[in-house]
């Protein structure tokens, strides 16, 4: 049996085309679309028209994809942007209506949840850990043991966002910067609370922007996941920090959709290292999809 599985990312849409039968390698097709439906969002809190279009056409493009693969059952979730936007219920019901495809809009507690079992099934955790999803509207945390996840929570503090709130200058200027940690330091507030019963020396980053950073410290992702070198990591952000837009359009690795949203994914990750004394920083490839094409499998399996 053929199935879909839609993450609408406020920066990025995906799909995964999975045979369920296959429990071993289940996914036949993967794609992404760097959509930016967030673009310009923080203003009026509402998708703007050239980001609403670019959606509509990029799930135009899925439902094709989806007819040729002959898709028998599929799941759809929208995330921050389309659960914030004053305009996210219309986006939601212009697709159904023109592509027949029915969006849910998880919470940000279901967005952690979904990060949370994605991760897990990489088998990343071997201790415990804290777990960071850096979106493009908002960032999960969640606070996990090797069995079992202890907290969870979703905070309005995407790269997107930041970058809208505090990206002014480029390169970033030290007034914009410390209001950024500033920010950073009140919304947080209640995650350190939290570790201070759960204390952690292990930061698991999922997929996107950690993506990014392996990739730029030439960090190999063998399986699933690997380890971060923090020293290398530290000097990329210095590096990222002082750079233009034009100097990181030349670095290898780092793909167009993160040119300057990285600035801001580097400066949340370096802000949490510091804060809690990381020893030990690990990326897993799986996120949210992979967290709903395990809930798929589980499904059919039962």
């Amino acid at each position: 049996m053929k199935a879909a599985i839609i993450d609408l990312g406020t920066n990025t849409f995906h799909l995964i085309i999975a045979d369920l039968k296959n429990l071993q390698n289940p996914i036949l097709y993967k794609t992404q679309i760097p959509v930016k439906l967030g673009e310009g969002m923080v203003k009026d809190n509402k998708i703007i028209p050239s980001a609403y279009q670019r959606g509509m056409a990029c799930l135009k493009d899925f439902k094709m994809v989806m007819e040729q693969w002959e898709i028998q059952s599929y799941i759809a979730t929208g995330t921050a942007c389309l659960r914030t936007a004053i305009n996210g219920n219309n986006f939601v019901q212009d697709v159904f209506q023109q592509y027949g495809i029915a969006i849910q809009i998880i919470s940000g507690e279901e967005e952690a949840q979904l990060i949370y079992e994605g991760v897990k099934w990489s088998g990343v955790i071997s201790e415990r850990s804290l777990i960071m999803d850096i979106g493009g509207g908002s960032t999960e945390f969640m606070i996990c043991d090797t069995t079992n996840l202890l907290w969870k929570k979703s905070y309005p503090i995407g790269a997107s966002r930041l970058m809208q709130l505090f990206f002014h200058s480029d390169p970033i200027n030290e007034i914009d910067k410390n209001q950024l940690i500033d920010h950073l330091k009140t919304t947080l507030k209640d995650l350190f609370e939290e570790l201070k019963k759960n204390p952690i020396t292990t930061l698991i980053g999922s997929a996107g922007a950690f993506e990014s950073f392996a990739a730029m410290t030439n960090t190999p992702i063998e399986k699933e996941y690997a380890s971060i070198n923090l020293h290398s990591f530290l000097s990329l952000a210095k590096r990222l920090e002082q750079s233009t837009h034009e100097d990181r359009a030349k670095i290898d690795n780092l793909i167009p959709l993160r040119v300057d949203m990285i600035v801001m994914a580097s400066i949340l990750t370096q802000f949490i290292i510091g804060s809690l004394a990381i020893q030990q920083l690990k990326i897993s490839s799986f996120d949210l999809k992979m967290g709903l094409l395990q809930r798929k499998l589980m499904q059919f399996h039962t």
